[in-house]
């Protein structure tokens, strides 16, 4: 029987394992990069509480975890199980998305690019989650897979690289600021509050030029729900934040998604960001300054009126209520649903809008039999099915 596939539903395995070897550098990512630390400096890893530079037996991904028992090999500490949990989830996701193009599809271009998309998206959750602050390194970076992925489907001439008459990145990536800047904005004007973080506008962006528009809806839409349902679960079980000495002093704070920075003489009082910011802000995303900038710091101060550079005493000191909730966190976990279920919500958002508007379903499955009828025809005696340049043994 005829395969249209690259390889066998049993080499999700090795997905699983690339991701899991991915999650552990993700790890790194995850501690050095808010925290100011270079990625390749040192350029071995190292045990977060004493330091000691780890070897082998403490690196293999997920097993070295668990033989150790969740402590380091040189000081008995205890390791975060977020490590082995990073490791385990991407993965998870690379397995997934093994099985989807390469198992039950062939397009290495796309899974490639998801899977790189889906990792960045990972990092961007656990850092998210625990400081409230997306780098714009990582931001960048899930912006410049979108494009190299675009950019890959003009040179084979795939009719994926255009949408609306423009690379479907770009497409994505204006609907993605769009989608996330409308709802500050809204928010803004409406209630007089802060509505979205500049850093989720930036990832809604990278989120955009990956998946292009349509998908990239779906996973906006995927994101509220979970945020919606998972947000309200994640305030009743989390632990009251500890005093971060804000309480009536007097300094500067820093957005929590990288947006402008306000004087305060209450932090639990800070004033919105004034809509003139927020206008010129998404103008500065819509026009990737931020992304230039990293590599021209003198645009972003100049354009942003703050520092590309993270300064972890910022985000140490912003107070954190007990009912914020991050969205971070959620927009991007519907963005890696979307990169491996791309083809099902697709196609279920399809029958969806069939159902809504009246459209006879039936009508498009006779007329595939039909075409299949006239293309196709029965080799006497072969034991074999042609059509479409594909045999059938059957």
């Amino acid at each position: 029987m005829y395969h249209d596939y690259l390889f066998p539903p049993w080499t999700c395995i090795v997905g699983f394992w690339l991701g899991a070897a991915v999650g552990s550098f993700l790890n790194v990512v995850i501690y050095r990069m808010p925290r100011g630390l270079h990625l390749g400096q040192p350029v071995y890893s190292f045990c977060p509480k004493c330091k000691h530079r780890l070897e082998i037996p403490d690196l293999i991904p997920l097993l070295s975890w668990l033989a150790l028992r969740g402590r380091c090999r040189h000081c008995c500490e205890k390791v975060s199980g977020r490590y082995f949990l990073v490791e385990f989830v991407n993965g998870l996701i690379w397995m997934g998305i093994w099985y989807q193009y390469f198992c039950a599809g062939n397009d290495v271009a796309k899974a490639v690019a998801f899977a790189f998309a889906a990792s960045t998206l990972v990092a961007i959750i656990f850092i998210d989650w625990e400081l409230y602050i997306i780098p714009d390194q990582i931001n960048a970076f899930l912006a410049v897979v979108g494009i190299g992925y675009n950019f890959w489907l003009y040179i084979v001439h795939d009719p994926r690289a255009m949408t609306w008459g423009m690379p479907s990145a770009l497409a994505g990536w204006l609907v993605g600021v769009g989608v996330l800047w409308g709802i500050a904005f809204f928010g803004r004007v409406a209630f007089g509050k802060d509505a979205m973080g500049h850093g989720d506008i930036k990832m809604a962006r990278g989120i955009g030029a990956v998946l292009f528009p349509a998908v990239a809806l779906i996973s906006f839409g995927l994101a509220v729900v979970m945020g919606a349902v998972l947000g309200v679960a994640q305030v009743l079980i989390r632990r009251t934040p500890p005093d971060l000495h804000t309480a009536n002093t007097q300094h500067t704070t820093h957005n929590t998604e990288g947006g402008p920075t306000h004087d305060t003489q209450d932090t639990t009082l800070e004033q919105p960001e004034s809509i003139g910011s927020l206008l010129f802000c998404g103008l500065g995303y819509l026009l990737g300054i931020d992304i230039i900038g990293l590599f021209i710091p003198k645009l972003y101060v100049a354009w942003f009126k703050e520092s590309p550079d993270i300064n972890p005493e910022e985000w140490q000191d912003y107070p954190v209520e007990h009912t914020m909730i991050p969205f971070g966190p959620y927009l991007a976990l519907g963005a890696i649903v979307a990169t491996v279920f791309a083809t099902q919500l697709q196609d279920a958002v399809r029958s969806y809008l069939d159902w809504a508007s009246g459209r006879d379903k039936g009508s498009a499955s006779i007329s595939r039999r039909i075409e299949l009828t006239r293309v196709e025809h029965y080799v006497p005696h072969s034991g074999l099915l042609m059509g479409e340049g594909r045999s059938v043994r059957i």
